[in-house]
């Protein structure tokens, strides 16, 4: 059960929220359910803030119901960068934990210099800084822009503060109706490719709604898995 727990979390950590526009919002607020096992594992609140050329986004996974009684963890991610007409430019990431403190991580994007700082628990490394590269909160900002360009595939690589994995998406052609706790949406489906130990992504773009993600799927190399989905919006243009 404690190996269950613990994975639940790093799963969770995978989630994000919230998407880019062509002409961002100044402000958005959402609200999502976690759903795993058979049973509501989370709730995230996330804000995205939009000043001018920069942006912030904050967001708060907290376990509820059984996942709670067994491990009351709070996990605060945060992303801060640039919003540019070819999307999201990230230049920090933090994740924090209540219980688990051991397992805080950071990034820093230096893209004058090509570098990529880690900051984890193994200690403080550099890696090279590949173009595009989007941290885990800030990529769900920047893929309905890519999908909006009807371009078929795109790839980037996505940093955690432990890790940095390559990722290739594909956008499917068709509209599909998607039913979650908010409503139905018509939505595009953005799916990641099997690579390895990378966290499979399944994102449902609502094509209605500034292309917000409705529904969001993350499957591990193991096949367990966890879906998203949206419970509450509010835009503030």
């Amino acid at each position: 059960m404690k190996q269950t727990i613990s994975h639940c979390f790093t799963l969770l950590m995978c989630i994000a929220a919230a998407p880019l526009w062509a002409a961002a919002p100044s402000k958005i607020e959402a609200s999502y359910n976690v759903l795993g096992f058979g049973m509501t594992l989370a709730s995230v609140t996330e804000t995205f803030t939009r000043t001018d050329d920069n942006y912030e986004i904050v967001s708060v996974t907290k376990a509820v119901g059984l996942l709670a009684r067994l491990k009351p963890e709070t996990i605060h991610v945060i992303s801060k960068g640039k919003v540019t007409p070819q999307g999201l430019v990230p230049l920090s990431y933090s994740l924090t934990r209540k219980a688990d403190t051991h397992k805080n991580a950071s990034a820093k994007f230096n893209w004058e210099k090509s570098t990529l700082t880690h900051t984890d628990y193994k200690g403080v490394l550099d890696l090279p800084l590949a173009k595009g590269t989007q941290d885990r909160l800030s990529v769900l900002y920047h893929l309905p822009l890519l999908a909006q360009s009807e371009n078929p595939e795109f790839k980037f690589s996505i940093a955690d503060g432990n890790n940095v994995e390559d990722y290739n998406f594909t956008l499917a052609p068709e509209q599909q109706k998607v039913q979650v706790q908010m409503g139905e949406f018509k939505t595009r489906l953005i799916s990641s490719l099997p690579n390895g130990e990378a966290i499979k992504y399944d994102i449902w773009l609502a094509t209605e709604h500034d292309y917000i993600p409705c529904k969001i799927i993350v499957t591990d190399a193991k096949g367990s898995e966890l879906t998203q989905v949206l419970t509450g919006l509010t835009i503030t243009p």
